[in-house]
């Protein structure tokens, strides 16, 4: 029986001594070296990050469009890396953010966390309901995966519906909280934390509190961190009582860190600065 993704993340954490997650989404145009093919210097500029994170961070963060967007090839890309990512030892989470129902929802399960290029974990929206995770949740238990399901999420235009209040007290995001812990009650493993984790960003501390609360045993990813206004401070409002169960993600303030031909030790110092700042926030 595969290990469950909560136990293999925490000790990937406790390996690397914080919880952080790089986020890989390359813009052509901002890639200290852009010459040649798009692709080519996408697959190089990628491949550095990886080399320059690996030790430092204990996961990264794919995102799909980014890739999907040159087609089959960048589709074939994105594999590629996220095969290279788990040979650097690092976990490797498709930010995918697929959401469907029924048949169409099992195919995308099947299609980006089954096989050889098979992500760590990937990012769902459930926001169609329960039977738009529940496919999910089904392939990630049988291959030992994880979910991270969108629940409060960083960008502005999120207020609009997240932070609607609902009858019974909370909001919508609460209810969609609710219904991520049930989902990811049967995937709590050894560490205490679930296969099934939450999207919050890491730009919302005022709601921590109370969604922490709502989800104990839930991981939480938290995106905004550095570029988007997200700091050190409030992270310990995310965390467990055991001061675990978050991860915090940034990509623009590492991966387009320096330019020129030390880029990719710019890089690192980046991650190793985070590492130390959420490190010390945590305890």
């Amino acid at each position: 029986m595969s290990v469950m993704f909560g136990d293999r993340l925490s000790a990937a954490v406790s390996a690397c001594g914080a919880p952080v997650c790089v986020g890989l989404d390359p813009v052509l145009e901002r890639l200290p070296d852009a010459s040649g093919e798009p692709l080519a210097a996408v697959e190089r500029f990628c491949t550095g990050v990886l080399d320059a994170v690996a030790g430092v961070a204990p996961v990264v963060k794919i995102q799909s469009a980014c890739f999907e967007r040159y087609g089959w090839a960048g589709v074939r890309l994105l594999e590629s890396l996220i095969v290279g990512g788990r040979e650097r030892g690092l976990l490797v989470i498709n930010d995918a953010k697929r959401g469907d129902i029924a048949i169409s929802a099992t195919h995308y399960a099947k299609a980006l966390l089954s096989g050889d290029a098979a992500a760590d974990a990937l990012t769902v929206n459930g926001y169609l309901g329960v039977d738009a995770v529940e496919p999910f949740v089904a392939v990630a238990e049988r291959e030992g995966a994880g979910l991270f399901v969108l629940v409060r999420t960083s960008n502005p235009g999120a207020e609009t519906f997240q932070g609607v209040g609902i009858e019974g007290g909370g909001d919508v995001s609460s209810a969609m909280a609710r219904m991520v812990r049930g989902v990811g009650a049967g995937l709590v493993g050894a560490s205490g934390l679930s296969s099934v984790g939450a999207v919050v960003g890491a730009t919302k501390p005022e709601v921590a509190e109370r969604l922490r609360g709502e989800m104990p045993e839930q991981v939480f990813l938290l995106p905004g961190y550095g570029a988007q206004g997200g700091d050190a401070s409030g992270l310990r409002r995310f965390a467990t009582e055991r001061g675990d169960g978050v991860l915090v993600t940034a990509s623009r303030s590492v991966i387009y860190a320096g330019e020129g031909a030390g880029w990719r030790e710019a890089v690192r110092g980046a991650a190793e600065r985070m590492r130390d700042e959420v490190g010390a926030a945590l305890g």
